[in-house]
């Protein structure tokens, strides 16, 4: 078991928490983690980049000029590749950009970020993420107080805390994110990873 200190909002440590090394304790992984993000990242393109070959580009169903006696080189329409105006000669096409990643290896590049950020001190446990009411100016001063101010920080919130998202998401160099979302890029783009003791538990339980 890994210990770590467990801050509250004002930035005092007020416990420790044992994570299990299964989980945070694990050599990192690179090339599985640098799979698992170029697979998240080539997903998402929408892939609709497209050109006209000869055959869809408008005009040309006529021979430009005769074959012979012109000096010119023949020609048979004036939408070939060659002439200006022409199709375009292997161009990109609509098509999806998708791969996939299996599911063993996108839980250990989400295992050896956490075990990476842990060991990097870019770990930051809280014991509980709660505001009174939606207020951005407090979560700009929970980030300051845990000294993250200026960082970039991903905050993984309780999927049901509703408060704490709308407080957190208007702060410049934050991304915060419910824990069902959690992914390997959003969880290593950062300088600074916060979470409460609960989300860390839960990564325990789904990523074993």
């Amino acid at each position: 078991m890994s210990s770590i200190d467990v801050k509250n909002m004002a930035g005092e440590t007020v416990s420790t928490a044992e994570l299990a090394d299964a989980i945070y304790g694990i050599e990192p992984n690179i090339p599985v983690v640098h799979k698992v993000v170029t697979v998240q990242a080539a997903s998402r393109r929408q892939g609709t980049h497209s050109t006209k070959n000869r055959a869809a580009v408008s005009g040309g169903g006529v021979k430009p000029f005769r074959q012979k006696g012109t000096g010119r080189a023949r020609q048979g329409t004036i939408r070939a590749p060659q002439m200006v105006g022409g199709g375009v000669v292997f161009g990109p096409t609509p098509h999806s950009h998708a791969r996939r990643a299996n599911k063993k290896e996108v839980k250990l590049a989400m295992r050896s970020v956490l075990s990476g950020k842990l060991a990097d001190s870019e770990l930051v446990l809280l014991d509980n993420v709660a505001f009174e009411k939606p207020s951005t100016k407090a979560a700009a001063a929970m980030i300051k107080a845990l000294g993250l101010d200026g960082k970039r920080v991903t905050v993984v919130v309780d999927d049901e805390d509703v408060t704490s998202y709308l407080s957190l998401r208007n702060l410049p160099n934050v991304l915060v994110i419910g824990q069902s979302e959690a992914n390997t890029e959003y969880l290593i783009d950062n300088g600074a990873l916060v979470m409460p003791v609960a989300v860390a538990k839960y990564f325990e339980e789904v990523l074993a």
